[in-house]
């Protein structure tokens, strides 16, 4: 058994997605572990349409396993999010192949940039730069281009490069045992608005689907795609982020400077920042646009935005994911379960009772998870009571013949 491991998100699944696990199959592959972040994601947002029926995609799609990134490292950033995910990858005892999309697609590249970035040069660098009020992107790929070279730093463009690096890092900081391997991105690059190669990007296909334009269905394998339209059928999809602005609103409104203080990546006062934001802002974009500056990124502010309405602090995020949350497997992925009994680091929660005899810490993160799912359940076109968390029941999805 070669059991390979994947950290993604799935927001939804594409072609792209089902292009990446046939190639992760064809390097040797004979089991795959989706470790997928649940109802929000790292762009800070709720997902398109709800974890379990994006965890049935992913195993129409070529998956055997699906495991539940949770909150808060789901909605992230980048190091974090990473190191999450291969804490719980190696967490299953079994997984020997972690593979990556990758637009340069050199595994050996990649590894030699995680190795430099670690130098005391570039780290000295880095805090420069960062003190000038360059934004961490920015700041990263010029201090790699002043140490490492203008081949090394170019790693640092692409956004799948960049969290490339992050997951490298990660499993040096983590002591893994886990064999990377990257896999070349084809098609559209990350948040392209075209499609190329047949293949089209998360961020394009979510607007095509959002104003209901047919073309989003040959950008997916026909079970996926199968699997979308019933849940827009059903008004589960697609989740709008804008059915929670003014409930976002209304949280951040009663939130004083001391409480945003208490965010994960908060710094140099950007706390005043969000409040006096907050407090002019009638709407999400209005808000996003006066907190930015050339020093905090969109990305980071909407992150922040988010971790302020679902309740994520710096303390939460400073704890370890605490278990293996199964969202759906099929007949390999039966095999992967079973195997786990015996090698899993971390308790594996197939069902909600199996959080009840884990740690305090354990159980509010299942509570974080459950209340966000509430709030989630908001955005839905048909909107639902409390409780989703509970009821929604494992996929158990079936192999093709």
């Amino acid at each position: 058994m070669q059991v390979a491991g994947i950290i993604a998100e799935y927001n939804p699944f594409h072609n792209g997605h089902a292009y990446h696990i046939a190639q992760v199959r064809r390097a040797g592959a004979t089991h795959v572990i989706a470790v997928m972040s649940g109802n929000f994601v790292q762009r800070g947002e709720p997902a398109i349409l709800e974890k379990h029926a994006r965890a049935e995609m992913a195993l129409y799609g070529g998956a055997d396993l699906v495991l539940e990134l949770p909150m808060p490292w789901c909605c992230a950033r980048a190091q974090d999010f990473a190191g999450a995910g291969i804490t719980l990858l190696q967490a299953t005892g079994c997984v020997q192949l972690l593979a990556f999309g990758s637009e340069c697609g050199d595994t050996g590249r990649l590894l030699q940039a995680a190795q430099a970035l670690e130098a005391p040069q570039v780290k000295e660098c880095l805090r420069g730069l960062l003190a000038q009020g360059l934004p961490l992107p920015a700041a990263r790929e010029r201090a790699a281009a002043q140490c490492l070279g203008e081949e090394l730093s170019s790693l640092l463009r692409g956004a799948n490069d960049t969290l490339a690096l992050e997951y490298l890092r990660a499993l040096e900081r983590l002591n893994a045992f886990i064999r990377p391997l990257a896999i070349r991105r084809t098609g559209a690059m990350h948040d392209a608005e075209a499609g190329t190669d047949g293949f089209c990007s998360a961020s394009r296909l979510r607007s095509l689907i959002h104003k209901g334009a047919p073309a989003w269905e040959h950008a997916m394998p026909a079970q996926v795609a199968a699997i979308l339209r019933r849940e827009i059928a059903a008004r589960k999809a697609p989740v709008d982020y804008c059915a929670l602005e003014t409930a976002v609103l209304a949280r951040l409104r009663r939130m004083p400077p001391e409480e945003w203080a208490l965010l994960p990546d908060i710094s140099e006062g950007l706390e005043h920042r969000l409040y006096h934001a907050t407090h002019s802002a009638t709407s999400l974009e209005e808000l996003l646009t006066a907190a930015k500056t050339k020093r905090y990124t969109l990305a980071r502010i909407r992150r922040l935005v988010l971790h302020a309405f679902l309740g994520i602090t710096q303390e939460v995020m400073h704890l370890p994911p605490p278990y293996l949350r199964v969202l759906g497997f099929n007949e390999r992925g039966q095999e992967l379960l079973r195997q786990m009994r015996t090698t899993a680091t971390l308790p594996v929660i197939l069902r909600a009772c199996d959080v009840q005899p884990l740690s305090p810490e354990a159980r509010s993160i299942y509570r974080l998870g459950a209340e966000a799912t509430d709030l989630f359940a908001l955005a839905m076109p048909h909107k639902y009571p409390c409780g989703l968390e509970q009821t929604q029941n494992i996929v158990r999805a079936r192999l093709s013949p």
